[in-house]
């Protein structure tokens, strides 16, 4: 299995969101975290550069809103 790699990058009111397959699957499984019974309204998850994300990635923060 490969590393998980995902980028941000953000420029004029675009955000691009880019990752590899296993990348791709591990940000699925933090929306599907966030969209599961239990989680109120306002949690979120930081995905930091360096950390979650590929090094010179925008941040990237995923929060619930169900008043959407």
């Amino acid at each position: 299995m490969d590393e998980p790699l995902i980028k941000v990058q953000s420029s004029a009111g675009e955000a691009l969101i880019a990752g590899n397959a296993e990348g791709l699957r591990v940000l699925a499984e933090r929306l599907l975290e966030l969209a599961g019974p239990g989680i109120r309204s306002g949690h979120h998850l930081h995905l930091d550069a360096g950390v979650d994300l590929e090094d010179g990635s925008s941040s990237l923060v995923l929060e619930r809103d169900d008043s959407l």
